[in-house]
């Protein structure tokens, strides 16, 4: 029987719920600033989210999945590495043009009569 987590999320905030920044949603890309960045003080959950994303840009939906926290959470912790630097912020690659909503039709219309 799993027992859950040991630390719980407010313990690894020090209490906060909300970010010191509105600056995340679901599909916000993190990227580690500097993989050289001052790691002393740190969290140790700063320091995974900082190596998760060293190199390898993530959304903060997959780095919640990773470190298996709530959204909430994850936003909280992003937030303080936002605020010191260590972090940079990308909005998601946009499409360059909507679908071709006729092809998405015909392709619906070809599986339905499968």
């Amino acid at each position: 029987m799993d027992a859950g987590p040991i630390v719980r999320s407010f313990a690894r905030t020090g209490g906060r719920t909300r970010p010191s920044r509105d600056e995340f949603d679901l599909i916000t890309l993190i990227v580690a600033a500097n993989p050289d960045t001052a790691r002393h003080g740190l969290e140790p959950e700063h320091i995974v989210i900082l190596r998760m994303c060293t190199g390898n840009p993530l959304s903060v939906a997959e780095i919640s999945a990773r470190l298996d926290m709530t959204v909430t959470v994850t936003k909280v912790l992003l937030g303080d590495l936002l605020d010191m630097g260590a972090i940079h912020t990308h909005a998601p690659i946009a499409l360059a043009e909507a679908p071709d909503i006729h092809l998405l039709q015909a392709v619906l219309d070809g599986i339905r009569r499968i």
